[in-house]
């Protein structure tokens, strides 16, 4: 069995889901989901940036309502939810956990825990994180001591 950890920052859509599971083929995968919500991430003017970069101008202005704290963990919580759920209908093992704290100490920890033999970051673009190196995928790199691939997802969830 192939072992995956899926990095995430919002709920798998139908088409993620298909993207992640076909993509070893017959190989049955197990995934172990890590999901950081949004609002627990960088500030509300990078997200704005990559909003205005994606052309999202009403999401940029929407920044300020995305929920923080324990908000965030709340939503967080229903989106990991959702996203095992659609991967264990498609046939695959999985289980998961939100980061509470550092998301790429809680990714190096996991990935050793369990002995993973990938990383896979699917996110939407990051375009200043991603300019300076500073993104997940990037920074993964250097920290987990597997291969790891960045995906951008498929549609808003």
């Amino acid at each position: 069995m192939f072992t995956s950890v899926l990095m995430i920052e919002k709920a798998l859509t139908s088409a993620d889901v298909e993207f992640v599971t076909t993509l070893h083929g017959e190989e049955p995968v197990a995934f172990h989901v890590l999901l950081q919500p949004r609002g627990d991430q960088a500030d509300r003017l990078l997200r704005a940036i990559d909003d205005i970069a994606l052309g999202e101008l009403d999401d940029a202005v929407r920044e300020g309502e995305t929920p923080e704290g324990d908000d965030a963990r709340g939503v967080g919580r229903q989106a990991l939810d959702v996203s095992l759920q659609a991967l264990r209908s498609s046939g695959s093992r999985a289980e998961g956990r939100l980061v509470e704290d550092h998301p790429l100490d809680a990714l190096k920890t996991l990935v050793a825990e369990v002995g993973a033999d990938e990383v896979i970051v699917l996110t939407d673009p990051h375009y200043v994180e991603e300019f300076f190196h500073r993104d997940w995928a990037s920074r993964a790199r250097h920290k987990v001591g597997v291969p790891v691939l960045k995906l951008f997802s498929h549609s808003k969830a």
